[in-house]
């Protein structure tokens, strides 16, 4: 079956995800910016989620234009990342709230660790329906990031217990690295609409 439907049931809750965490928010009493000053880690925390949010929507949708269609497992697999990203405002907030403490944060970790591990399922699903040679495939490549990326949220939620600090500046360093844009199915497509 195409991916219109399953792209556009994606793009949806994520969407309402991104709300969900904005009207978490909580309005400062006060008309100073010094006002903001206690609501620096759940600003922080939201923009980091914010990051997050954003990269799976857009790695989602470059990975959806390499596809030609879906199956059940795939589906499936699809809804698993939908499962682990619906946790995302839950974590947030919790660590915001909590300014930064180590239990959330290591909580904030596990979800990042399983939604990556959840988009690696699916992207494992979809080479599986359409095979080694697929376009996909191609593009993923050895997929050095995203075999990276799990190891580091796995040393995040270590360092969480001994120093949130370092546990932090590793969720963020994963989103910079994410965040620098990776054109490899762009490339793909193109090199393959060329021939």
């Amino acid at each position: 079956m195409p991916t219109g439907r399953m792209e556009a049931f994606s793009d949806g809750v994520i969407a309402i995800l991104i709300t969900v965490m904005v009207l978490e928010l909580r309005i400062p009493h006060g008309t100073t910016w010094s006002a903001l000053v206690g609501s620096a880690p759940v600003l922080l925390t939201y923009v980091l989620s914010f990051v997050y949010l954003g990269i799976y929507w857009n790695n989602h949708h470059h990975m959806l234009m390499a596809t030609d269609r879906v199956s059940g497992l795939v589906l499936w697999a699809n809804l698993h990342l939908l499962f682990w990203l619906s946790l995302i405002p839950f974590t947030t907030g919790w660590l915001g709230e909590n300014n930064f403490a180590a239990t959330p944060a290591a909580a904030y970790g596990i979800v990042l660790l399983a939604a990556s591990l959840a988009y690696f399922a699916l992207q494992s699903a979809i080479i599986r329906e359409q095979g080694r040679t697929s376009t996909l495939a191609i593009a993923i490549g050895r997929d050095f990031k995203g075999k990276v990326s799990p190891m580091l949220y796995a040393l995040g939620i270590g360092l969480a217990a001994v120093n949130r600090w370092l546990s932090l500046a590793i969720y963020v360093a994963v989103a910079l690295m994410w965040l620098v844009p990776d054109r490899r199915v762009e490339r793909t497509l193109t090199a393959i609409s060329r021939r």
